[in-house]
Formats: structure tokens, sequence, C-alpha cells
């Protein structure tokens, strides 16, 4: 790398980014930590300031998915002490984190980029849900970052419950890495302080309340992530309002998200494939190549749930989630169809001369 970004090394930037690089001499090169409102956090190596979207950016990336989000790099002009900056390029992201967005509206909602590792955290209490952690492996995955489980309030829980979720998990064919802790004994907090390197950006994914950001203040040493009491139930109540991206003492670098309640899949194929090995694995077996594995005679994947290979629930979730994925795909083609065709529509609209 050059020396111009030797400096940035800490921050998350490698050799990928480098390549890719296309800022200007005399631009400030940062990476988001946080986004409120249209304004940005960002940070280089002299430390952190705050940045905006110029104009010109706006007017030409409207969509969701085109804005800074935290992980981000942005091209910022140089701009004099005091003064805010203006964001005017967005690198090239090499893993995106995404969903689809809440509701009704078809459409991508970024939740981080450039990230390593995602920590898919589910408390071991109340939270845990198998159907749950394969949607965010298919998430993680679809970006290109590697996925973690992280499974935390061990202590609540006597020891053969924590054993049979891990075999749970197992059992539907999950093999990534699988962490326990407790944040109330510690144990389990240093085993994740080894597995975090410098200059990695970690993400930590997973519903409100199951100690994500309790996660991080130990991490951290100290409360610097809010969050509420817990509750009668032992489950804590998380009151993060945004995501940042915050440096620790070791050098990793970590992202705290608010609780998702809503994980819609759209265009995931390649994810859900990952994802679900097992079953691609056996698709090869199938008779038809095309197969759908739900009624298809000859079909690999329906003979090993017959002999109690795989489960029914399982199978199951992989129809599911395939079907929501092309679904939704297909309704944000169309959306982006008919926008593209309205927008055609307005600028013949103003290019007619007014009659006399």
């Amino acid at each position: 790398m050059s020396n111009r970004h030797d400096d940035l090394t800490r921050l998350g930037w490698n050799a990928w980014l480098e390549e890719r690089a296309e800022c200007g001499p005399e631009d400030t090169l940062a990476r988001v930590a946080a986004v409120d409102r249209g304004s940005l956090l960002v940070m280089d190596p002299s430390g952190t300031f705050r940045a905006k979207l110029s104009g010109r950016y706006r007017h030409l990336n409207r969509l969701s998915q085109e804005l800074p989000c935290v992980g981000d790099w942005v091209c910022i002009g140089k701009h004099p002490a005091g003064e805010i900056g203006r964001a005017h390029k967005l690198l090239e992201r090499r893993t995106a984190l995404r969903r689809k967005s809440a509701g009704e509206s078809v459409g991508y909602q970024m939740i981080a980029a450039n990230v390593d590792c995602v920590l898919i955290v589910q408390s071991c209490h109340q939270d845990f849900n198998l159907k749950r952690l394969e949607r965010y492996l298919v998430m993680v995955r679809d970006g290109g970052a590697e996925p973690c489980i992280l499974l935390t309030k061990t202590d609540l829980v006597a020891p053969e419950v924590l054993a049979a979720q891990l075999a749970e998990i197992r059992a539907a064919g999950v093999t990534v890495p699988v962490l326990a802790l407790s944040n109330v004994t510690r144990e389990g907090i240093e085993g994740l302080k080894r597995t975090l390197l410098p200059a990695k950006t970690y993400c930590f994914v997973g519903s409100s309340g199951v100690g994500k950001s309790t996660v991080i203040n130990q991490l951290l040493g100290h409360e610097r992530l809010e969050t509420q009491d817990v509750s009668e139930t032992g489950e804590g109540m998380h009151t993060t309002v945004r995501r940042e991206l915050i440096v620790l003492e070791g050098g990793a670098l970590v992202i705290d998200n608010p609780g998702m309640r809503e994980l819609g899949v759209l265009g995931a194929e390649s994810g859900i494939g990952d994802s679900f090995s097992d079953i691609i694995g056996l698709a090869s077996g199938c008779r038809y190549r095309d197969c759908s594995h739900t009624s298809e005679p000859g079909c690999a994947v329906r003979a090993a749930v017959t002999a109690g290979d795989m489960s029914q629930e399982h199978h199951d979730h992989y129809i599911k989630l395939r079907a929501e994925s092309a679904f939704n795909q297909l309704s944000y083609v169309e959306k982006r169809r008919k926008d593209r065709d309205f927008g055609k529509y307005v600028k013949s609209a103003k290019s007619v001369p007014e009659s006399e």
C-alpha cells in the first residue's frame, strides 16, 4: 500500500481497498463511524470529525444503498480546520451487510459495510431461535462477511440447556464458530477478546436485549454504550438507537446495532446456498437439475427428510427463504422498472414546449 494510506490500516484499510481507491490527491480519505440524519461522523488518522454529503452526490445517488453507512470509506474534499467536510465519493464496498427494508416497502436497508466478521448474538435464556439464526446467516453470507455465533447469558440456563442448543445448531448443518459467554460471570469474555484481531472490523447483530451493547462495554472496559436495567426475566432492554464504529484498545473495530424486529431477505440466493450447504450438496443427486425439492420424483433432498437424515423443519425453512427471496427480488425489480419509466415520463414531459 502507498505511504499515503499506511496510517489508515488501523482503521481497517487493506490491499483490496487500496487497489480500488479513487480519491483525488487533495482529498481526505475517511471511514464512516456513524450516520445521523444525513450528517456523517467520520474518522481518519488524525481523529474524528463531521462531514456532509455534497449536493451533487445526493442528486446522483437517490437509492438508500447508494448512501454511506457505518463502515464505508468516503472521499472528502479538503476542509479547513473547524469546518464540516464534504463527502463527494463513496468507495466500493468489499462486503455489505444489508436486509430488506422493514415494512411493506421493497428495497434494501444498509446495516454496515466493509465488515470482516459478523457476530450473530442470541441469548441462551429466552431469545434462542434456530430459524432466526439461519436468517442471519443468510444475510451475512450474502454480503460476503464471515459469520460467527455468540450465545450470551449462559448464567441464566443450565449447562444441559446450552449443550442442547449447541447440538441443535450443529444438527441444522451450521458449521460456523460458536462462542458462549456470560456478562455476569465473565466466563467466555477472554475467549471472545482473543478472536478479535487488530485492524479487523466486527459487527454485532441480534434482537433487542440479547446483550450486544453489554458485551461491547465488557470489551471496552467501561460503560460507553448505554443499556437499561435488567428486567425481571433477566433479559436486558437494549437502548442503542444508532450504529457506531468503535476502536477497541486492542485495535479491533466493532459496530453495535439496534435490535432488529424484521429480517426479510431480498435477492439472497447466494447467501441461502452457502447457509444451507447440506441441502445444496444433496441436490446434486436429484433426478432433475432444476428440482425445487418440493414435489418432484427422485428428489434426493426429500428422500433425506423421509429417511430421517434431515429434519422436516430445516427443509421447510430452506424452501420458505428461497420463495421469500425470489418474491421480494421480483417485486424490487418491478418497482425499479416503474421508477425508471416514471422518470423517463417526467423528463419527456419537461422537454415538450408549452403551446401558445
